[in-house]
This record gives structure tokens, C-alpha cells and sequence, in this order.
């Protein structure tokens, strides 16, 4: 520590020594590793990381969709990162994968988001009881197939329901509807559907993203997350086949907290690289404010004070979403270990949740914050589009805005309160009683 302390001290002399390289510094500081290995693992994508981040403010300004970047982490297997080394994977666990994730959202969280779909679906697939379709999964998973998102809708369904259907008719299935927030759809090979047959019963299934009557649109016009196609898919009379069909409409027990937690992630490694940006560039400015407190923009105390802060919001951010990650790890080990004489899963999926929903909580507000503290320690050249400063701020608004966390942070106290755990699942809709 005193050598780091030495080799990081402002020099006395009126002549300020080069900047150093603490960039291996700051990485250590970030806490410890989710596992022993996970050093090893992480050397794997970091390149590619790397070559994403290079390219992340030129993407943003030019609305350039990631098809390359996300074929390269399908090329280098982080898609497979969760499935056992027989299929190709690597046997990550959660908290690894997690801790990989903040990492890729440090380089670009467009890519993150464009990926939940399909690190959702694999954990579906993984924790499923032995079966066809879930051995059909499996293999297309371990070739490499993409899938995104297809759940969501905008239209007048209401709470607890899809408009989609999936209808039977003397040729077999056909599926029907119009989706939106179709994360990740367009780079995928498969889009996650949910959908409801004509007894009312729902069904959730994967359907080829080029099967004729299929169309993805990429009219996702939000302010943040611009580069996530996230928007509208289009179902006409799509042939079904029945393997592609998920046996029973239960999710498993931790999808909430999983998908929630990429968003986490996600936030997290935002903090991490708006916290590097802003070093980076008050190492590298030459001027100064006649009233302030240094001759150099990088000896000034309160512009150090201010990246200060911003490193402790990405340090906490990261820190709340590792450690979330082990809850949701120990939800997953449950169910694959339940029995039918105990609720073990259960109280394990129920803290799951909380847990996550309290890093909400916490995390977003840290993150937002720092997203605007940091023009503070810079100059009004800081807001030029160019800089590519402002889409630290867009992103992490749009990640926070997709689940409320004013719910989280009320679903909290009662669990506190009262005891009541969180709803197993979630789903949006207009709701007829409230209706005007």
C-alpha cells in the first residue's frame, strides 16, 4: 500500500511528473473478485471488452446497432458462460457472471441489455426438470443460438394478460400478435414469447426471429438505451412447433431478481466508467478557473473531491450488485436441491428478492447522482456531444425507469414490516378498474 501511495502522491515540485498509469490501481480498488478464479475467467473477454468500449461513443452518436460487437462475446462464448463445460460453457456461477456483466456495462450497457433476454432463457433452461424441450434448449444454446426478447406489450391487454395469441388450427399452431420492448430481438435467433391460447391459459415459447410472418422493427426511440432494438415485433399467423413450447407457465423462482439484477449490473458498470472518464479527463485538462484553488486542474481539491465521489457511488454500486448476486445464487442452488417436504426454495427465492429490491433502492439513486456530479469536476466542454458524456446519465435513467424504484423500496418495508413477501412475479397492463 505505501508503494501505491508513493507512486500515486503529487509531486512537491513546482513541475508536475506525468500523469501514472493508475488504471490497475483503480481496478483493484473496486473490491474483490466473486471468486478465485474469476481473474482467470475474466482475461477471456476482456479484449473484447475493450475493442466494445472503443467504439461506444461512436455507436451512441451515429445510432449504430451492435451486431458486430454482440457476434464477437457469441464468437469468444460469454453467451454460453452459465452452461456446464459439456455443453460448451464454462460452469459460471451467478456471481461471476455478474461480476462480468458490470465489466461489459462498463464498456457499453446497450450490449447488457441487448444479452438479458438470453442470459434470462438460459437460466430458465438450466433450472428446468429434465425433459425434451429442455435438452433441445441446451443444444441450441451450446450452438451458439441468441435469443431476445418478446414478452412485453404496449397495446390494451390487461394486467395478468397477453393480447398475443396462440391458436390451434387444422394445420397446427399459429401464433399472432405485436410486442414491444423487443430487447435484443434483432441480433438474436430466437425471440422469448409469451402468449395466451383460447381457454385464456398462458404460454411461453421461443419462435425464429426469421420465420415468415416475423418482422422486428427497430422504433425504439428512447432517450437512453438507444442501441438495445428495443422495440416493436410482429407476429402474423406464425407456424408454432410444439417443442418450442416451455412445458407449464411457471418462470423460475428467481426470474425477478436475475433480470432485475442485470439491470443492476448494468448501472453498475456505468458508475464504473463514468468514474474512470471523469479521472481521466481532470488528469488531462490544462485549464483552470482563475478562482480556483490550484494551478493545475488535477491538484484542485474540490474537483478531486468531486471524482472522489463518483468512484465511491461505482464502488458501492458494484459492491450491492456482487453481493445480490449471491442471494440469487443461493435461490438457484435451493430449487435445484427442493423437496417436496420443504419450502427451503421458497424463503430462498423470497430473500432473492429482497435482497435485490434493496440494492434498487440504493444503487439507482448513487448511480444517477454521480451521472450528473461528474460535469462538476469539468468544464462546459464536458456537455459536447462529441464527449459522449451525456449518455451515462440517458442509459441509467432509462435502465432505472423500467422497474420503478419506488415499488421496490414499499415491497421492502412490508416484507419488514409485515413479513409479506414480494410477488413472485410481475406484470404490467391496464387494469379496468382503475381505468378512466
Amino acid at each position: 500500500m505505501s508503494e501505491l501511495l508513493e507512486h500515486t502522491a503529487p509531486p512537491s515540485s513546482a513541475t508536475q511528473a506525468p500523469a501514472p498509469d493508475t488504471s490497475q490501481a483503480i481496478h483493484a480498488a473496486w473490491g474483490a473478485n466473486p471468486s478465485e478464479r474469476y481473474e482467470t475467467l475474466a482475461q477471456t473477454w476482456r479484449p473484447v471488452f475493450a475493442r466494445i468500449r472503443a467504439s461506444a461513443v461512436e455507436r451512441d452518436l451515429q445510432h449504430r446497432l451492435p451486431h458486430a460487437e454482440i457476434g464477437w462475446l457469441r464468437e469468444a462464448g460469454f453467451t454460453r458462460l452459465r452452461l456446464p463445460a459439456a455443453q460448451g460453457g464454462h460452469d459460471a456461477t451467478l456471481p461471476e457472471l455478474f461480476g462480468l456483466l458490470v465489466e461489459l456495462g462498463a464498456a457499453d450497457t446497450n450490449v447488457v441489455n441487448a444479452l438479458r433476454a438470453h442470459l434470462g432463457f438460459t437460466e430458465e433452461v438450466l433450472s428446468a426438470d429434465p425433459s425434451a424441450w429442455r435438452d433441445f434448449w441446451l443444444d441450441r444454446l451450446a450452438q451458439g443460438d441468441l435469443i431476445g426478447a418478446g414478452l412485453s406489450e404496449a397495446g390494451p391487454a390487461k394486467v395478468g394478460s397477453f393480447a398475443t395469441r396462440l391458436a390451434a388450427g387444422p394445420d397446427g399452431l399459429r401464433l399472432d400478435g405485436r410486442k414491444f420492448y423487443t430487447t435484443g430481438s434483432l441480433f438474436a435467433d430466437w425471440i422469448s414469447v409469451a402468449a395466451q391460447d383460447d381457454s385464456g391459459d398462458t404460454h411461453y415459447l421461443q419462435v425464429p426471429r426469421r420465420a415468415a410472418g416475423v418482422e422486428v422493427v427497430d422504433d425504439w426511440d428512447g432517450f437512453g438505451q438507444a442501441l438495445t432494438a428495443s422495440g416493436t415485433a410482429i407476429f402474423t399467423n406464425v407456424a408454432i412447433d410444439d417443442i418450442w413450447i416451455k412445458p407449464g407457465a411457471t418462470r423460475f423462482p428467481y426470474a425477478v431478481p436475475f433480470y432485475q439484477l442485470v439491470h443492476l449490473a448494468s448501472l453498475a458498470g456505468i458508475g464504473r466508467a463514468l468514474a474512470g472518464d471523469v479521472a481521466q479527463r481532470l488528469r488531462q485538462r490544462d485549464r483552470v478557473y482563475s478562482h480556483g484553488n490550484s494551478a493545475s486542474a488535477a491538484q484542485d481539491p474540490q474537483l478531486l473531491q468531486v471524482v472522489g465521489r463518483t468512484h465511491a457511488a461505482a464502488y458501492t454500486a458494484g459492491a450491492l450488485t456482487l453481493h445480490a448476486a449471491q442471494a440469487v445464487q443461493r435461490s438457484h442452488d435451493a430449487h435445484l436441491q427442493r423437496t417436496a417436504d420443504s419450502d427451503a426454495h421458497e424463503q430462498a427465492a423470497a430473500i432473492a428478492h429482497v435482497e435485490v429490491d434493496q440494492a434498487v433502492s440504493v444503487l439507482t439513486r448513487v448511480v444517477l447522482e454521480a451521472s450528473t456530479e461528474l460535469f462538476d469536476a469539468l468544464g462546459a466542454s464536458a456537455t459536447l456531444r462529441q464527449a459522449g458524456l451525456d449518455r451515462y446519465w440517458r442509459n441509467a435513467r432509462t435502465i432505472s425507469s423500467h422497474n420503478p424504484r419506488v415499488y421496490r423500496e414499499r415491497l421492502v418495508g412490508d416484507f419488514a414490516v409485515n413479513g409479506t413477501p414480494p410477488p413472485t412475479y410481475y406484470r404490467v397492463g391496464i387494469n379496468e378498474a382503475g381505468s378512466r
